[in-house]
């Protein structure tokens, strides 16, 4: 979660000085060459047309067009704003799972819904202020469309995840992504200068390919298997920290009281829906 919220700020560098479009695509360049040992022609004749078009759906919604939000929106709006949208994404995998899955959520879990639903509100409409101007009520909204491509991922992969492995997954989700990319990126190639650009920022976005596609998604996958899903479910908080500790330090943005209301109920719906349920005792009959 560090990473992750960390990748909020670091995606806001980037994008002042090298355009979206072609930021996206260096990010699938980047974990497709890595992840490249992965496609092995035997392996992947294995995977049945259901599987490929489910990989597909959640290519499209998870990684195609949750980078083009995600990165036009912070290129908007504030880190700090970003980062406490960005964590909503359990309560809006909930929500989600309730008006399509028909997985109808306990008390804790609308609980949460709801507090994360008044933290988007929040520091949706807020004026915004910091020491360069930003803040914008399209960028807010483009990461909050980023936050339901992400949370459309999940609710796609729980199936996938009974057939495949999740680092096969990662591997094949971001080989169409780059697919889908690919022209865009290359159209906005004819104006941009690589020299331009300083050394610092290319590893920055070298850095950023990695960590979101890779690091940041093997961590969670390893971390998962020794923690209780309640305590995983705490973590998730740490991601709009990490975001405003990078917006503040690094950007120069000062975060309003509207982030903190907004960042308070997010925490705490996080946190209530991450209690463990008690246990009462059955009644003598």
């Amino acid at each position: 979660m560090l990473l992750v919220g960390s990748n909020v700020g670091i995606g806001k560098s980037v994008v002042v000085i090298v355009p979206v479009l072609l930021f996206a695509l260096l990010r699938f360049v980047i974990a497709v060459a890595v992840l490249f040992p992965l496609y092995r022609p035997e392996k992947m004749r294995r995977v049945s047309r259901g599987e490929w078009i489910n990989l597909f759906l959640q290519a499209f919604f998870g990684t195609f067009l949750f980078t083009l939000l995600m990165l036009s929106g912070v290129h908007r709006t504030t880190a700090v704003a970003a980062g406490v949208i960005t964590s909503t994404i359990p309560a809006v995998v909930a929500l989600l799972a309730w008006l399509l899955l028909k997985e109808r959520p306990g008390p804790r879990a609308v609980v949460a819904i709801g507090l994360a639903i008044i933290g988007v509100i929040v520091v949706t409409f807020a004026r915004e202020s910091n020491e360069t101007g930003t803040g914008s009520l399209v960028g807010n909204l483009m990461v909050l469309g980023a936050v339901i491509c992400e949370s459309t991922y999940v609710i796609l992969s729980r199936r996938l995840t009974q057939t495949l492995s999740p680092i096969d997954i990662c591997a094949y989700t971001h080989g169409f992504g780059l697919l889908l990319m690919l022209p865009f990126g290359i159209a906005s190639l004819s104006e941009f200068h690589f020299a331009a650009v300083p050394t610092q920022t290319w590893l920055l976005v070298i850095w950023y390919a990695l960590s979101a596609s890779i690091f940041s998604f093997w961590l969670w996958m390893k971390g998962i298997r020794h923690v209780p899903g309640q305590l995983a479910g705490v973590f998730t908080a740490v991601l709009p920290v990490a975001a405003a500790t990078y917006g503040i330090v690094f950007l120069g943005e000062r975060p309003t009281t509207a982030h903190g209301v907004a960042l308070a109920c997010v925490v705490a719906g996080v946190a209530i829906a991450s209690m463990r349920p008690r246990n009462v005792p059955p009644v003598a009959s």
